[in-house]
């Protein structure tokens, strides 16, 4: 496999896949469907042994027929053997871990995607960060969009996008991955795309727990719209590309992680708003949801930065300070009087003109 862009005229056939979760294994399925050879590791040799000889994941995909020609191991090297493209779908707690785990049998020629949607908490490092500097790989790149696992890999019409600056790795993945009922579009705002699908798992616990509490769809949709403007302003202030967030990495997974109830972090919201504790939450769960590590990280970076997330601040007291959801949700609703789209009229503006408003009592257009 050459490393010029002019070479890609094929689908990849040798594909590895590193993690057993949900959405590796939706993904291993899919690029296993389109002929290629998929390797899948995992730590749970039980788990590999069901893949590959029973062509089911009953722990994260109850009820899936997967490819039969997956073969799952729990050994690194078997799996990365001849790989030209890996997949790296490990939650964000043990992504670095595993990718230096890797890293022997990996080389600058093979493409490296990162599916993990999360932040590294020690660095507030996103995955295709830690990829580049764990690695000597010159194509990394992210897939990211509204992506719930278990419909794709039911086979339900789903479209992602894969971001890169590298156009060899974007057109690899399209390559490698897209199907009838799985659409794969490319970006090169590959931060921008990594911090939507981070940044969304915040949000999808406020409405959960708005859900909780017996809000209707005014409520959710107040969130979700407030919640794209609290992500597009975050991103932007770390160098990305608001028109990023009007796509399916930003609207189009906030919107399905918002709105279904197969989705993790929905749950863990819906739970907390019930009046579970958290840690209760997470239990019951027993999946990792990225979004609680993420409202942590997220609310630090941006009072350190003095980036305006009242949203995510409010989920922060929330879910680590034992504010009630009643009481943020007020508070929130009372807070001072700002502006809709911030790239047409800014929230500095608009509390300006309220501002004047009761200090001259006229209209401070006059």
């Amino acid at each position: 496999m050459t490393d010029t862009y002019d070479s890609v005229t094929r689908t990849p056939e040798r594909i590895a896949v590193l993690g057993g979760g949900s959405f590796g294994t939706s993904l291993a399925s899919i690029a296993a469907t389109k002929g290629a050879r998929v390797r899948q590791w995992m730590r749970d040799d039980a788990l590999a042994r069901e893949i590959t000889e029973q062509h089911h994941n009953s722990r994260y995909l109850p009820g899936i027929e997967l490819n039969p020609t997956i073969k799952a191991n729990t050994d690194m090297a078997w799996v990365l053997e001849d790989a030209e493209l890996v997949l790296i779908a490990i939650p964000s707690s043990s992504f670095r871990a595993v990718v230096r785990m890797a890293r022997p049998w990996l080389n600058e020629h093979q493409v490296l995607l990162s599916t993990t949607k999360g932040i590294e908490e020690s660095t507030f490092s996103l995955m295709s960060d830690i990829v580049r500097e764990e690695t000597d790989s010159t194509h990394v790149g992210v897939l990211s969009g509204p992506n719930l696992a278990s419909e794709l890999a039911a086979g339900h019409l789903t479209a992602t996008v894969v971001a890169s600056d590298d156009p060899f790795t974007r057109a690899s993945a399209q390559a490698c991955l897209s199907c009838d009922y799985f659409r794969v579009y490319a970006s090169n705002d590959r931060y921008g795309v990594e911090l939507g699908g981070a940044l969304k798992n915040i949000y999808a616990i406020g409405v959960g727990m708005a859900a909780a509490l017996g809000m209707g769809a005014n409520t959710k949709s107040m969130i979700m719209t407030r919640a794209l403007a609290e992500m597009s302003r975050f991103a932007v202030s770390l160098g990305a590309s608001p028109l990023t967030f009007l796509g399916l990495a930003g609207v189009g997974d906030l919107i399905v992680t918002c709105s279904s109830e197969l989705s993790r972090n929905y749950r863990i919201g819906y739970a907390v708003g019930e009046g579970r504790t958290l840690d209760d939450a997470i239990e019951t769960l027993g999946q990792v949801a990225e979004g609680v590590n993420t409202v942590r990280l997220v609310h630090q970076r941006a009072s350190q930065e003095g980036i305006y997330m009242p949203l995510a601040g409010g989920l922060y007291r929330v879910l680590f300070e034992g504010v009630s959801p009643q009481d943020m949700g007020l508070t929130l609703m009372r807070s001072d009087h700002s502006s809709d789209v911030e790239f047409t009229l800014s929230r500095q503006d608009a509390q300006r003109d309220h501002h004047s408003l009761y200090e001259t009592n006229q209209d401070p257009r006059t």
